[in-house]
């Protein structure tokens, strides 16, 4: 049995249908990002999860207790913003207590909790400090230890890391996923940033136009799109145009060139079609490993230090690869010729 279900969830805004029969099963412990672009119904999940929103139909049930009629403060979820929603006029100890103190916590054991929780962030000395004396980062560890500090059944982080720079993020939300490990705590994490749910989540929820386009891990997601609409938002996509030659066993043709997948294709003979390669598994030169083999130009050389990024034109359109940097070889000169290689089998028909 899941510890968190939301079952046939529905949430429309007037005539605006938002969420769209969204049903999920969450594991105990288990760190689950909703990814999408803005607007998709990603956040208007995560109120409804939280008690501010609630849904139009459908329901919310936690560890066998169906929470869907209850106010926010009933459910006994931690909630952590995008903005960081600290009490300005309460030191970083007494915004880490304030919800102990709403509960009515005494105040020995209160004390415990907050000492145990900055020490959790790395702060342990910073408690008297009020949060404007505090970095950005270090303002998004205290709205977590304050989210966490009631012991949630359910942490709920809404874009928490997007107002800091990019080095401090990725400190940040490795952090935060070695603090969710290390207490166990069911987390949804709602994000339009693929890095973020790639690197940190047990699944991730794509979704698009208020419903859930596909789950899985996160190398499920990258590696087996389940629609053109993940394989395209999710990491960087190479597309190629062809056209299918034999429907029993997938076999497509690029310009001169055959493309064998291996499976059945449900379209006639005949048919445009769209396959998909990431850049990582694009092979500069001729690779006898690899059954696919497609004549080049060097179109853009990018030297970006232990990578080089280059830029081919290849079967009518612009195919990026990374190579890494080798001191003993040069990066081949913008306009030459050449040859790129792939394996049938990481090619991506996508959906029309």
């Amino acid at each position: 049995m899941s510890y968190l279900t939301l079952n046939h969830l529905e949430k429309s805004f007037g005539a605006n249908h938002v969420v769209k029969d969204f049903n999920l099963d969450i594991d105990k412990g288990e760190f689950v990002s909703f990814l999408g672009p803005s607007g998709c119904g990603k956040t208007t999940v995560l109120r409804m999860v939280a008690g501010f929103e609630m849904p139009s139909s459908g329901s919310i049930v936690i560890e066998g207790q169906d929470v869907t009629g209850l106010r926010a403060n009933a459910r006994n979820i931690g909630m952590m913003f995008q903005a960081y929603a600290l009490f300005p006029n309460l030191t970083v100890a007494e915004n880490v207590a304030f919800g102990l103190r709403v509960k009515g916590v005494a105040r020995a054991e209160r004390d415990a909790r907050v000492a145990e929780m900055l020490a959790l962030i790395g702060l342990p000395d910073l408690g008297a400090r009020y949060p404007f004396q505090l970095s950005g980062g270090q303002q998004q560890r205290v709205a977590l230890a304050r989210a966490l500090a009631p012991r949630p059944r359910v942490l709920l982080l809404d874009e928490p890391l997007s107002a800091l720079d990019a080095k401090v993020r990725v400190s940040l939300r490795n952090e935060i996923r070695a603090i969710q490990q290390d207490l166990g705590i069911t987390t949804i994490f709602v994000t339009h940033d693929q890095e973020e749910a790639l690197s940190i989540s047990d699944r991730i929820v794509v979704m698009n136009g208020g419903v859930a386009d596909q789950v899985g891990t996160p190398f499920e997601v990258y590696n087996k799109p389940s629609s053109a609409f993940v394989a395209n938002f999710v990491g960087t996509l190479n597309l190629f145009r062809g056209v299918l030659e034999v429907p029993a066993s997938g076999v497509v043709r690029l310009g001169e060139v055959l493309v064998k997948l291996g499976r059945a294709v449900d379209r006639p003979r005949g048919a445009a079609v769209t396959l998909a390669l990431r850049p990582e598994a694009v092979h500069l030169g001729r690779d006898p490993a690899r059954e696919v083999t497609l004549p080049a130009r060097i179109d853009q050389v990018h030297f970006l230090g232990s990578v080089i990024r280059i830029r081919v034109g290849a079967a009518g359109t612009q195919v990026n690869l990374d190579t890494f940097n080798r001191p003993d070889t040069p990066p081949p000169p913008v306009g030459s010729q050449t040859e790129i290689s792939a394996a049938a089998a990481d090619f991506i028909l996508l959906e029309e």
